[in-house]
């Protein structure tokens, strides 16, 4: 399994409400069936503003190459494109591979670790 984390910066005068709008109720809801694995959106309140992170697992980069591609292809994906892109001053994607001793390790993703996030005590 890999991790993959997309940073984005907003132009200064950019809206996050604006951006976070359109992405939510236009691009998530294509994104998930095609993507799969999606594992959290997040903004910052400290450190450099106007940045959000996303999370997306995939079993490998072949099949994170191949759904990037048939996102590509959507058409209500690209509507979403023409909305957020011009809101964007940066992009950064990192590719992660998990630890033996990570909480998430494979997908799908089912967690039993103890004391971590994903259990109660």
């Amino acid at each position: 399994m890999i991790v993959e984390q997309r940073i984005y910066v907003l132009h200064t005068g950019a809206s996050l409400a604006e951006y976070l709008d359109a992405y939510e109720n236009i691009g998530l809801p294509v994104q998930k069936p095609i993507l799969g694995g999606f594992l959290g959106y997040f903004t910052t309140e400290f450190g450099r503003q106007n940045e959000i992170n996303h999370f997306w697992a995939y079993t490998d980069l072949e099949d994170r190459r191949r759904r990037r591609a048939e996102l590509a292809q959507n058409e209500q994906w690209q509507k979403c494109l023409a909305i957020i892109r011009p809101m964007i001053m940066t992009m950064e994607n990192k590719i992660m591979y998990p630890t033996s001793f990570s909480p998430i390790r494979s997908l799908p993703v089912s967690v039993t670790d103890a004391d971590t996030a994903f259990t109660t005590k």
